[in-house]
């Protein structure tokens, strides 16, 4: 992996106010490199240009770590479980997985290439606590504690398909661009928005935000 997309990844973290050990560097520049290597096999993403998959993929996931790390510590769970819906390439799942250890993240993606990848990419990082799953996330029922999506479908569909993955006092987390006031307002009564982020990507001029729902009891 060059000097310069490392050297943009540490400058991304420094700017995001994340504290990454030396192997989670090295563990998020592998996971680019083999994004690159298997993209073509796998068409995991439009993107080919290495730099271009740094800010808009890896550093774009970077970015909701810190809101997800607070959430998390705020929650106080013990052993935290978190389904990340429509993964595709692993993110923002992976780099959920290579960031925050005491977190069991599971990838789910109807293409089972793309899951497979999943599972390939644990399997060379370690990461134990990283899952592939192959199915429609209308079939998972075991409770998770936190189920996210980026760039997945709107948050209508989001929510509704993925509802019976929700365990007690669980959360919804989507990353979406711009603010989607139109997807807001389609949202049933029993989904609450209770928090809109703002978030700032390095190196990225564009609206990116995240989006906490509950399920309203």
């Amino acid at each position: 992996m060059s000097a310069a997309l490392e050297a943009t990844l540490r400058t991304g973290a420094q700017a995001l106010a994340l504290e990454l050990s030396e192997a989670q560097i090295a563990q998020l520049l592998e996971f680019i490199g083999l994004l690159q290597k298997w993209n073509k096999v796998y068409n995991l993403t439009a993107l080919r240009d290495p730099a271009e998959m740094m800010t808009h993929h890896l550093l774009d996931s970077l970015a909701a770590v810190a809101p997800l790390q607070r959430h998390l510590a705020q929650a106080r769970l013990e052993a935290p479980r978190l389904l990340d819906v429509g993964s595709g390439g692993g993110l923002p799942g992976v780099v959920f997985a290579i960031c925050c250890p005491q977190l069991d993240v599971s990838c789910v993606d109807t293409v089972a290439k793309k899951a497979a990848f999943i599972q390939q990419v644990a399997v060379t990082l370690r990461l134990r606590h990283l899952h592939g799953i192959h199915a429609r996330v209308e079939s998972l029922v075991q409770p998770f504690d936190v189920v996210s999506c980026r760039a997945f479908a709107s948050l209508l569909d989001f929510t509704t398909w993925s509802r019976a993955a929700l365990g007690e006092g669980a959360v919804w987390l989507a990353m979406k661009a711009k603010h989607p006031a139109d997807e807001i307002a389609a949202l049933p009564a029993d989904v609450q928005v209770f928090h809109v982020e703002p978030l700032t990507v390095p190196g990225l001029d564009a609206e990116r935000c995240i989006l906490w729902l509950r399920p309203q009891v």
